[in-house]
């Protein structure tokens, strides 16, 4: 396995830890406001790309310092070699968070049967019946209904998150995702920021981002459906 990055020391990406972040490469969506364009279509040649013992020998000197790990992307999830990521990782002591797409609730469901996994983090692009054209073409929209029951039948921390960005969201878009989790430990509204995007042209001419008191409303809305909402 090749990564993508590596962010040494986290405070916000797995909550009540000090992480880091491993970004693997390559992704299966094709999200116009992607803030990590890079990543998407993955390039094991690249010079900025990391071997795979590389990162082990970092996770041992980081032992008695780091918290736990937090597998990002990209999406790990379309990594063959996942599985065994997350046993080594987990061998050395460390707490392992999941980032996902919910594209593969099949890996989602194996991760969690084995063991292999402490806290999960799905993000919901928009209503899953609108993935297609913006998200992913012919998207089913199944896999990510089936991820989300998977995750919350799964006893395990988790949280689903949201990027705000018009026109994949408004209050109605809100609503039908919080219908999708309703009863959710923990759902987060993420504001939108236009920099270094997958498709910059996406947004030429267009007023993308909602303001502060937007979000409230966001929030507002969700907190009737979900047990905690927070703004980030």
């Amino acid at each position: 396995m090749y990564f993508g990055g590596l962010q040494k020391n986290s405070y916000i990406d797995f909550p009540g830890k000090l992480s880091c972040v491993l970004f693997v490469s390559g992704c299966n969506f094709d999200c116009p406001y992607c803030h990590n364009p890079g990543l998407v279509t993955g390039c094991s040649d690249c010079p900025h790309f990391i071997k795979e013992n590389s990162v082990y020998d970092f996770l041992e000197k980081r032992r008695g310092f780091l918290d736990g790990v937090v597998i990002s992307g990209g999406e790990p999830t379309l990594q063959h070699d996942l599985t065994a990521l997350c046993q080594k990782v987990k061998n050395m002591g460390y707490p392992v968070k999941l980032d996902t797409n919910g594209s593969k609730p099949h890996v989602i469901k194996e991760l969690i049967e084995k063991g292999l996994v402490d806290y999960l983090a799905m993000d919901i692009k928009t209503d899953p019946m609108n993935y297609s054209p913006f998200i992913k073409k012919d998207c089913e929209p199944e896999t990510i209904f089936s991820s989300i029951r998977i995750i919350m039948n799964s006893g395990l921390p988790y949280e689903f998150k949201t990027t705000c960005i018009k026109p994949l969201i408004d209050e109605t878009i809100v609503e039908n995702i919080c219908h999708l989790i309703q009863g959710a430990d923990l759902y987060a509204l993420q504001q939108f920021r236009d920099k270094e995007v997958l498709h910059p042209e996406f947004f030429d001419g267009k007023e993308c981002c909602f303001s502060n008191k937007d979000l409230l409303n966001f929030k507002l809305i969700a907190s009737s459906w979900v047990k905690n909402c927070i703004i980030r």
